[in-house]
């Protein structure tokens, strides 16, 4: 076991079955400033975060498959960029506890109905580091104060999704699974890397599809035999994953990791592969990487976040911790409103809500 396993295995399935006892549950790469992290505690100045709300036409989905029957209610989802709980890169937390993550959000994430996060970082630590020049391992303890927070599903395709090789990022992926985390974007074959997440919320299917669209190299994508990350690069077989997702769900949503480090702007390659996977039924895409926030935008009358930028992050400067939620509101006649809820990474590891939410309901109702 890594020597990072601070509580051991057996304590960890203790605090795992507190979690489940208590029923948490509910209804239904600024990578080279990594190492230098910054430990003060005082916010630089704070860089305007884009609170414009899109309003969207009302839509039926092009799913062949109607779900239920009853009444739909309006649906409040949320998404956000790289999550690192990584406790060497984040000592903070080896004094502060990991629930220091989500403590300035204000319960946003147990009052809505879907969470989303990218988790930058292998999900067990417990293997042999790859030859990268940064390396992130996610600490399991630091899981059951996720769930407590109110997340519900985690991308695990990314370019550190598998920082310890295969075999930790399988059993994290098992961990996350027993958990109810709900992995999505890397598996142990391509198949199960694009398999959607599936949610029956408000009598609606939720489908939650991920990508990796940073590779480090080609061995990380998930093949029919070999375990990896399922390939965001490659538009057709993206598409045929949306597809698929899009026959069993009334929604579809996207988490992708993709873009340029420090753009503030989407490139036009991450356009093409925006506008094919909206074609394909998509209804919003949560998109990470850049370590930059970048605007929401409507592309084919749904909603973009481009790139979502740090969340969980070491704080290293102002336009690096400037940062945002992306809410997605579905109203029952199918409508879509989306906005960007302003954030700011206040200290390390410690992302805090500075502004309402342009839409949907008021925060904390």
């Amino acid at each position: 076991m890594s020597r990072r396993t601070v509580l051991g295995w057996s304590a960890l399935l203790l605090v795992m079955s507190l979690v489940a006892w208590l029923g948490l549950s509910r209804r239904s790469d600024e990578p080279q400033a990594v190492a230098v992290a910054s430990t003060s505690t005082t916010p630089g100045p704070l860089l305007e975060v884009p609170t414009t709300t899109f309003e969207f036409p009302s839509t039926t989905s092009t799913s062949a498959v109607t779900t239920t029957s009853e009444v739909r209610e309006r649906l409040v989802i949320h998404g956000v960029g790289d999550v690192n709980l990584d406790a060497d890169v984040l000592d903070v937390f080896q004094t502060e506890g990991f629930g220091h993550a989500w403590s300035g959000l204000g319960g946003l994430f147990q009052v809505d109905d879907l969470t989303i996060v990218n988790l930058e970082c292998s999900p067990s630590p417990d293997g042999p580091p790859e030859d990268k020049e940064f390396v992130f391992g996610c600490w399991p303890e630091a899981y059951p104060d996720a769930i407590a927070a109110g997340v519900e599903v985690m991308n695990l395709g990314n370019n550190h999704g598998q920082d310890h090789g295969k075999e930790a990022m399988l059993e994290g992926r098992a961990i996350l699974t027993e958990l109810g985390l709900n992995p999505v974007g890397a598996g142990s074959h391509a198949d199960e890397a694009g398999a959607p997440a599936l949610f029956e919320i408000g009598g609606w299917t939720v489908a939650v599809v991920g990508f990796g669209g940073v590779v480090p190299w080609e061995g990380w994508l998930a093949t029919p035999d070999r375990p990896g990350m399922r390939d965001g690069d490659d538009i057709e077989t993206m598409v045929e994953a949306v597809h698929a997702a899009d026959a069993v769900a009334d929604i579809v949503l996207v988490t992708i990791h993709w873009g340029v480090e420090l753009d503030l702007e989407p490139r036009p390659e991450d356009r093409e592969r925006a506008q094919a996977l909206i074609e394909a039924g998509a209804d919003a895409i949560f998109g990470h990487h850049p370590h930059r926030l970048q605007p929401m935008e409507v592309v084919e009358g749904r909603p973009v976040a481009w790139s979502l930028g740090n969340f969980v992050w070491p704080r290293l400067s102002a336009a690096g911790s400037t940062t945002a939620v992306a809410r997605v509101v579905i109203e029952p006649d199918g409508a879509i409103e989306g906005c960007l809820v302003p954030v700011e990474i206040v200290s390390d590891g410690h992302p805090v809500l500075v502004g309402e939410a342009p839409c949907g309901p008021p925060i904390g109702n």
